[in-house]
């Protein structure tokens, strides 16, 4: 099998070849193989030293330096297929479903070409492109939301992953579909950027468990609470059925164009490859002090959405549920909050994952983590803390804006002792 391929970043309105990645060792090894990195010389004439959208990474700024590593750089892995994707994709492919690092290298290549962000692999664009039928055809919503026979038939034609859940981690069976100007919804990978109108990721829900079900249907009304608090949200999520439809927010329709934005997780910021290790919060902000445009307020929201965490109870905050946006004009910061929801419901128990490195035993000392997170960032701590005070006052009537978007008793009084808790807190800092 070919251990090279081609990355391209879509930038200035097209793609473009950016960069060439090869593998220096067996591709048994899965990302855990040597690799070797070398940006395009054309592209380096137009974005030299750039680190925004016109790079494959933050860590990565375009130049004319190879790039050798002693395993896959950690970029790379926001573009490998995992969860129920990476299942489905296999299935595709052939391949054992238990298969582990021997079949990184084949899914990359094939379930890398139209991921979140402005960068894909060619050669898996190329493979897509090659399975995809002649047939543009569009669905109503509520076709979508029912799983009607002629969708399912569709997604079974084309295989699943075509649709784009290989490239949309996280285990919930998740698509990329885009409204179309005729209203209907389309496979993301088979719509020309000129029909586009608006862009989605669509997760539906997994089985008969009441729990999960209770999950996604309070994701939506989580983002408005989130929202509520301040934190930095994009749009209104919507639930028609068991489908959340999720408005992406790294793809833009600007005079009539879209436009892609590069997405990077916390775990490629922090240079963490694979899926088992977790930087700490004081890593995660110390990068945020050394690339982000606004570095203090984007700390201070990394501050503020730890403790919508803490408060709402969603633990599931490992390293790829947080990610920083990196625009065309130069801008890097965090993206809008995603993957916000009650995941202390969870049945298989969703631990909390990232943590700080001192007086964070699941419900961090806040006076001490703002400390920390402005030891990391360099930055000014009084500042940072009266923002973060300001919080206490959405938190003061969460609860109350909670019942009023119907999220049952149930799912609130477990969370009373912990707000309050939290609050005061916040009102000493």
């Amino acid at each position: 099998m070919k251990t090279s391929c081609t990355l391209q970043l879509h930038i200035d309105g097209t793609w473009r070849d950016a960069a060439a990645l090869s593998l220096t060792g067996p591709l048994e090894q899965g990302m855990g193989a040597p690799s070797f990195l070398v940006y395009e010389a054309a592209h380096v004439v137009d974005y030299q030293d750039r680190r925004d959208a016109a790079a494959v990474s933050v860590n990565v700024p375009v130049s004319f330096d190879a790039l050798q590593e002693s395993r896959w750089p950690a970029f790379l892995i926001d573009l490998l297929p995992q969860g129920y994707g990476r299942g489905e994709l296999l299935r595709q492919l052939g391949l054992d479903e238990r298969a582990e690092a021997s079949a990184d290298w084949p899914l990359l290549c094939a379930g890398a070409g139209n991921p979140i962000g402005n960068m894909r692999v060619l050669e898996a664009w190329q493979w897509a492109q090659q399975r995809s039928g002649p047939l543009l055809r569009g669905f109503g919503i509520d076709e979508i939301a029912a799983r009607s026979e002629d969708f399912s038939e569709y997604l079974a034609q084309h295989g699943l992953f075509l649709a784009g859940s290989s490239g949309v981690q996280g285990e919930w069976p998740k698509i990329l579909l885009t409204r179309a100007r005729d209203g209907l919804f389309y496979l993301d990978h088979a719509l020309p950027d000129e029909l586009a109108e608006r862009h989605y990721i669509v997760k539906f829900g997994r089985g008969p468990d009441p729990d999960l079900a209770n999950i996604l249907r309070l994701e939506a009304p989580y983002m408005q609470l989130a929202a509520s608090l301040g934190l930095k949200v994009h749009d209104a999520l919507e639930l028609h059925g068991k489908a959340l439809f999720i408005p992406r927010f790294d793809r833009e329709l600007r005079h009539g164009r879209v436009v892609r934005h590069a997405q990077e997780s916390i775990a490629s910021l922090c240079g963490v490859t694979g899926f088992a290790a977790t930087p700490s919060h004081n890593a995660a902000c110390a990068r945020l002090g050394q690339v982000a445009t606004d570095p203090m307020g984007e700390v201070i929201e990394y501050l503020k959405r730890d403790i919508a965490n803490i408060v709402l109870r969603n633990r599931d905050n490992h390293a790829r549920n947080t990610a920083i946006r990196r625009d065309a004009q130069g801008q890097i910061g965090l993206t809008p909050l995603f993957d916000f929801a009650p995941m202390w419901l969870h049945p298989d128990g969703i631990a909390r994952r990232m943590r700080w490195e001192h007086d964070d035993g699941g419900s961090p000392q806040w006076a001490s983590a703002i400390a920390q997170a402005c030891d990391a960032a360099r930055l000014e701590e009084a500042p940072v803390r009266a923002a973060v005070r300001e919080m206490a006052q959405p938190l003061a009537g969460l609860l109350e804006r909670a019942r009023d978007l119907r999220i049952d008793a149930q799912f609130l009084d477990p969370l009373a002792v912990t707000l309050a808790q939290v609050r005061t807190q916040l009102e000493a800092l």
